[in-house]
């Protein structure tokens, strides 16, 4: 799969060598990182733009089980740090990293007129589609609590959403550092129950029963 499909205004496509220096490469890793994984991924993202600007991008690495992030949630490696938990998975599963919805240019800055409006799914949509068509065998994601604070803060996505496109959750659990980080922000307020406030999870999508075994 080669070509973008487009969402209203909105259109989708995978990130290629060529766009290397063209578009907003924040939490892909230095110097030839980017290039690397898309030699061996066949992409590093799925990007969207509305017409030829970039307007978001949903990153992904191939999952690595042992990877750890050294500091915690302010790491792109968090979303593939699920510690010991989940099951062994084949080589050819891929680890969605962080959604960044309303990136118009390099930095943390993110334009709110392009959130809200579904572009974080289309991401995600595109982004099954492309890599079930790749061949890949299973999917990893890092889910975040449900509300809108978190999910803007984070760059993620719920657990119902990824449920509701075949994944399973695993595990889930409270992450201390994401409840004190968001009252800190005064996004939510400082009574609010960390529990429900800052729960993250593990969701697996398996593509091909056979390749996995069962």
């Amino acid at each position: 799969m080669t070509t973008g499909k487009t969402s209203g205004l909105i259109s989708y496509r995978p990130m290629t060598l060529e766009d290397i220096g063209r578009v907003p490469t924040d939490c892909q890793g230095a110097g030839e990182a980017a290039a690397a994984r898309i030699r061996d991924l066949g992409a590093a993202a799925i990007l969207a733009f509305e017409g030829e600007k970039h307007v978001g991008q949903l990153q992904f690495r191939r999952h690595r089980p042992d990877l750890r992030s050294t500091k915690g949630i302010f790491s792109p490696d968090y979303w593939g740090d699920f510690g010991n938990r989940g099951p062994a998975l084949p080589h050819a599963t891929l680890g969605i990293f962080c959604y960044h919805v309303g990136q118009v240019g390099e930095g943390p800055e993110r334009d709110p007129d392009y959130q809200g409006r579904g572009i974080g799914v289309g991401l995600l949509d595109y982004f099954l589609q492309w890599s079930e068509l790749s061949g890949f065998d299973a999917i990893v994601a890092k889910c975040v609590p449900p509300y809108r604070a978190a999910m803007r803060f984070m760059g993620g996505l719920p657990a119902d959403l990824y449920i509701d496109r075949g994944f399973k959750l695993i595990a889930s659990w409270t992450e201390p550092e994401l409840h004190k980080a968001l009252v800190t922000r005064e996004l939510i307020a400082a009574d609010s129950d960390p529990d429900s406030a800052a729960r993250v999870g593990m969701c697996v999508k398996r593509f091909s029963s056979a390749a996995l075994g069962n």
